[in-house]
């Protein structure tokens, strides 16, 4: 193991070798200037900065500043004083640092100590604004980087960067990071140099810290060299972590650029490790699971048990960030769903009403339907829709019509409570908007008039035009309002259509023939002499049928005998229902509400159904001729 860890190292500080060089080499040829946190803050600062001008800005000399700590007459002072003052005075110099409100009165405090603390002054700085409002950070930084004593500081820093510690190392180059030091100035780019050399000597807690250090950091010939640095290390101690912390560093580091052999590797590290995950760091572990794109099925059912079995008491960030997580891995574990929906319809009164919409969302986006949560919340609606702001009256709208949501007795409240709370933002609903918000309501087969007629005015639909905003989308949303029109046939106080120019090409693409459905059905109608088929039907030139069946309508008397059907069948994909159910998504429910109305008997046999031919043979005969009695039965008679 040393043997291969040597051979990384040495592999990687070829590496650091070449980049350094061009580093050093581009350095030379900059002219020495400064940058700010920010734009607005550069211009101000340049003339307090002209004296810290050698160490905010880029240079070559970045090693020259450790001569001069020899006769900096502070080292002298402190060598010289006995060790029990020196603990007293860095035992007082924390005490102070405690108090300190800003980092302005960090930099006081530290230009009457010893400059042997430099990690802890600039950790303190960062810790005193990063809780503030941009405006108050902005304001702090600012004062900071006029501050006399900031000069002082970093000439402390890169006086001693080369004694710190490995932990006080990666703490520091995090605070300066995070306090806006540019991240090309000579100060950060000696610390990335000096990370690079004591690479050996970081421990895992160190590494965690770097790694985060290095996700903010732009790419440069430091930054990547110390990134391929720390992956060579961190890869060869893999057998030797003994942490999760340590693994969820090394996950981040190697990113979604990582082999089969390695993620194998990764996965079973993971796994051996389970009898170690906390709460947090089974959060953790799915967020960085997300984060590089890293799917291990057995991993993320442990992690969900776990989280399943600790639910309350979550709160909405942590919920939010792991359904995100789930939407980027396109995994869902139906227990921990279910068990989140009824958590959160549970504890109701804790949840504002814009985060239950928020977690409405994000369970869409999952094609999950929580029917006890969507209950809950419709009743609340209906009680007081008004206060609803518009963003979230539309978002309502689109989860409740693509989940398909059957809303019972409560639909017409729900429906008319959600329209009417909308036509009271009709002023300024932009035209964009109001195309959704139609959109969703035709899907759910409700159409209030105000809203129809105020988009299918002249200077709406003009306001359209003009945008060009995602015309697509546009034209497929308007074809669906236009169908709905034409084949509800709501009851209005005006006949409303829409023109033909919004409709966009009506042409649907041809989709190549569902080969296994059609052989299937040969199968099952060879033995049907008065059924006849028909493939790849196109109605309305919106809506696609695998086959259309047409066969005598059964038990029908001598007058109506020659009466037919027309069975439409179709095979959606998996996405096209609520996950783990049998309901059909919004558009899907449309399509067959649309068949319907066109007189056809839509039929489904979905492509999980198709795996299995015998069973799907059966299942087809069953929809399609349900008067005959099943197969199976009358082959047990």
């Amino acid at each position: 193991m040393k043997r291969t860890f040597h051979f990384c190292i040495s592999k990687w500080q070829q590496y650091t070798l070449v980049s350094a060089s061009a580093k050093t080499s581009s350095l030379r040829s900059q002219q020495l200037h400064v940058h700010g946190t920010a734009g607005h803050i550069q211009t101000r600062m340049v003339a307090s900065l002209k004296s810290a001008e050698r160490f905010h800005s880029q240079g070559s000399s970045l090693g020259l500043e450790r001569k001069e700590h020899l006769s900096d007459p502070l080292v002298r002072a402190s060598e010289l004083q006995s060790p029990s003052s020196q603990t007293m005075k860095i035992s007082l110099f924390f005490e102070e640092l405690k108090q300190c409100g800003s980092p302005s009165d960090v930099l006081d405090l530290a230009g009457h100590n010893t400059p042997g603390r430099i990690s802890n002054s600039l950790m303190s700085m960062w810790n005193s604004v990063k809780k503030l409002s941009k405006e108050q950070q902005r304001c702090e930084l600012q004062l900071m980087f006029e501050h006399p004593g900031f000069e002082t500081l970093l000439q402390n820093a890169m006086t001693n960067v080369g004694s710190e510690p490995s932990e006080n190392l990666a703490y520091s180059l995090l605070a300066l990071v995070k306090l806006g030091v540019p991240q090309h100035s000579r100060v950060v780019q000696m610390y990335l140099r000096t990370c690079q050399e004591k690479l050996n000597d970081f421990d895992e807690k160190s590494f965690s810290v770097l790694a985060a250090v290095l996700e903010r950091m732009e790419s440069r010939p430091n930054v990547d060299a110390l990134k391929y640095g720390m992956r060579l290390a961190i890869e060869a101690r893999l057998p030797r972590i003994s942490t999760v912390l340590a693994l969820h560093t090394l996950m981040r580091l190697l990113g979604k650029d990582i082999s089969l052999d390695l993620k194998r590797k990764l996965e079973k590290k993971a796994l051996s490790m389970t009898d170690q995950f906390s709460l947090a760091s089974t959060h953790h572990m799915i967020y960085t699971m997300a984060q590089i794109g890293f799917f291990s099925k057995p991993l993320l059912q442990i992690c969900c048990k776990t989280i399943t079995e600790h639910l309350n008491g979550m709160p909405f960030n942590r919920l939010l960030k792991l359904l995100q997580s789930f939407q980027q891995l396109l995994y869902r574990d139906l227990t921990l769903l279910t068990g989140i929906s009824d958590y959160v319809t549970s504890t109701g009164d804790i949840w504002s009403q814009t985060e239950v919409i928020v977690i409405l969302s994000k369970f869409e986006k999952l094609a999950f339907c929580p029917t006890t949560l969507m209950a809950a919340f419709a009743e609340k609606v209906i009680t007081n829709p008004d206060a609803l702001k518009l963003i979230d009256l539309v978002c309502v709208l689109k989860v409740y019509s693509f989940l398909n949501y059957d809303l019972q007795q409560n639909r017409e409240l729900f429906l008319q409570s959600i329209s009417q709370a909308l036509e009271s933002y009709l002023p300024k609903m932009s035209a964009f908007e109001l195309l959704k918000t139609c959109y969703y309501f035709c899907i759910l087969g409700h159409f209030p008039p105000a809203l129809l007629e105020k988009l299918l005015q002249d200077s709406t639909l003009e306001g359209l035009r003009s945008q060009g905003y995602q015309q697509r989308i546009q034209e497929n949303m308007f074809q669906v309002v236009h169908l709905c029109l034409h084949l509800d046939q709501p009851v209005l106080p005006q006949p409303l259509s829409v023109p033909p120019s919004m409709l966009g090409d009506v042409t649907l693409s041809d989709p190549p023939p569902n080969q296994q459905l059609l052989q299937l059905l040969q199968q099952v109608l060879c033995d049907q002499a008065d059924v006849a088929v028909q493939e790849k039907v196109v109605v309305e030139n919106l809506y696609f049928i695998d086959a259309v069946i047409s066969k005598p309508v059964a038990n029908q008397s001598e007058e109506t005998c020659s009466q037919t059907e027309r069975i439409a069948v179709l095979c959606p994909g998996s996405s096209a229902f609520c996950f783990n159910s049998s309901t059909p998504r919004g558009l899907l429910a449309l399509k067959l509400r649309h068949l319907k109305v066109l007189g056809y008997i839509p039929i489904m046999i979905t492509e999980q159904e198709l795996r299995s031919e015998e069973k799907a043979g059966e299942l087809l005969r069953e929809r399609m001729f349900p008067e005959m009695p099943a197969l199976s039965s009358t082959t047990s008679s």
